[in-house]
């Protein structure tokens, strides 16, 4: 079973992708909800964010205010760091049981490991290999303030993330999400076919 990587800037097609993995029958963990669970009430996790962020993070039901989160990190890289280092461990770790668990319950072409931080968090060197979903920086830009993000936020977001261009170096497939989903699709399925290539005997 080849353990490969799905990454992709903020807004640039890499759920999109995962989804279309998922239909053709490829098992994907997606990390980023991961790295949310782990910030839950109970989670070791949150307490180590409100220990070096602030108690007031926490909304009346326990919660992280992600959303406040979020706008103290993509402030300040150096903060960015520290959440980085308490979030990724324990998710490399969930990682690397949930392939060894599909290998085990007979997964054999393919299991997917999708996250924004892919790279960055140095999972890459677990992996077989790393499918990068990209498009171009305005429809980035405009597909964040479809979410309703600002243009300074989305600009922060998106530099707070490694260059398209050292994830490109970096990809051993590319998915262009630039044009139609029709267009997406059909190079998620060429890379399926490639991957269910039948072992050389």
């Amino acid at each position: 079973m080849l353990k490969f990587g799905l990454t992709g800037g903020i807004a640039s097609g890499k759920s999109a992708v995962a989804a279309m993995l998922r239909e053709m029958g490829f098992p994907v963990l997606d990390a980023d909800s991961l790295a949310h669970k782990l910030m839950e009430p109970g989670q070791p996790a949150r307490e180590e964010i409100l220990k070096e962020f602030g108690a007031d993070l926490a909304g009346a039901d326990g919660r992280i205010d992600r959303a406040k989160l979020g706008a103290i990190v993509f402030a300040d890289p150096a903060k960015l760091k520290k959440l980085n280092a308490i979030l990724h461990p324990p998710v490399e770790q969930i990682m690397l049981h949930q392939f060894e668990e599909w290998k085990r319950s007979g997964v054999r072409d393919a299991a997917f490991v999708e996250a924004a931080l892919l790279i960055e968090a140095g999972f890459v060197s677990n992996l077989d290999g790393l499918v990068v979903a990209w498009c171009r920086p305005e429809q980035q830009l405009e597909r964040l303030r479809a979410r309703g993000m600002n243009e300074q936020d989305a600009k922060r977001r998106i530099a707070a993330q490694l260059p398209l261009e050292e994830k490109l170096c970096m990809a051993t497939s590319t998915i262009d999400c630039s044009g139609t989903m029709e267009s997406t699709r059909a190079q998620v399925q060429a890379l399926a076919a490639k991957l269910r290539k039948p072992a050389a005997s």
